[in-house]
């Protein structure tokens, strides 16, 4: 299990996380997500060991994860542009990461066949997405304890997501690996994520179970016979209101049924509730704290 506990990184005067908990047990696959410049990238280094923190704890099973190179074995981290020579190939990758993992070279030739890539070519040759998929085979290849991706859908036709997605699920299925994976594509994440953590303002000001937060957030378009403001909502948690004449769209967090009671008591014409997902989730629990105004 990792847990991170009051954890603070500056660089210089610029702090990008404060006093920062999270706790994600073995097996869970978990989204970061956060606005550009949150410190996704930052908190990724963090876990994987890279940085040092300047204050707080990041452990893996009550063991300090930059401390102790043993730790560190178990924790694999394919940051978003990984870095190779203009000589590198598939093979001497593979070559090179299992002088520091046990890797399963079966499994790494499958996923390589399996995206069609040939291993003895330079990765300079490759496509971005190509690149991509060669070290995505590596990370599964090493079946580690723990699995950090920044931006792990970049680069990746269809095709490659799909095979990427079911290979990340056996892995943390089969071998309880804890899967921190940061992306832009939240539709990608929430396919394969059982839980996340929003990063803003320094720390982790939201995080649970995905489909049990978009239960609890509630879209409802209802029509009146007058025109409303949003003061005439207030005993209702208000997360995006608009209004368009007698035409009124929320976004509101809440139970349901008392949601829709309360909305009841203004006798509207026409209620109407709108499926909401995590991409949703996410841009109304940004616009509440007030990025996109």
């Amino acid at each position: 299990m990792i847990k991170i506990q009051e954890l603070t990184k500056a660089f210089g005067s610029n702090v990008v996380l404060k006093n920062l908990n999270l706790t994600i047990p073995d097996g869970t696959i978990f989204g970061l997500v956060g606005i550009n410049g949150a410190g996704k990238s930052t908190l990724l280094r963090l876990l994987a060991g890279v940085y040092q923190v300047d204050q707080g704890s990041i452990t893996y099973d009550d063991r300090p994860i930059y401390d102790e190179e043993e730790v560190k074995k178990n924790i694999f981290f394919l940051p978003e542009d990984p870095y190779y020579s203009v000589s590198t190939t598939g093979d001497k990758l593979l070559a090179l990461y299992k002088t520091f993992y046990e890797v399963d070279e079966a499994s790494f030739y499958q996923m390589i066949r399996q995206f069609k890539l040939d291993s003895t070519l330079p990765l300079r040759k490759f496509s971005k997405g190509m690149r991509r998929q060669m070290f995505i085979a590596l990370a599964m290849a090493c079946k580690p304890k723990v699995l950090l991706l920044d931006e792990a859908f970049d680069g990746l036709d269809p095709l490659a997501r799909l095979a990427f997605k079911r290979n990340l699920i056996t892995l943390s299925e089969e071998n309880k690996t804890s899967v921190v994976i940061s992306s832009h594509s939240l539709r990608e994440l929430e396919d394969i994520c059982d839980s996340y953590g929003l990063l803003d303002h320094q720390t982790i000001s939201s995080s649970g179970e995905i489909a049990t937060e978009i239960e609890k957030i509630h879209k409802i378009q209802v029509a009146f016979s007058e025109e409303h403001t949003e003061a005439d909502f207030k005993n209702l948690e208000i997360l995006h209101f608009e209004a368009t004449g007698r035409i009124i769209r929320l976004v509101i967090r809440g139970s349901l049924e008392d949601v829709m009671r309360e909305i009841n008591t203004m006798n509207p014409l026409l209620i109407d509730e709108i499926p909401i997902d995590f991409e949703e989730l996410f841009m109304v629990e940004v616009e509440s704290k007030g990025y996109l105004q």
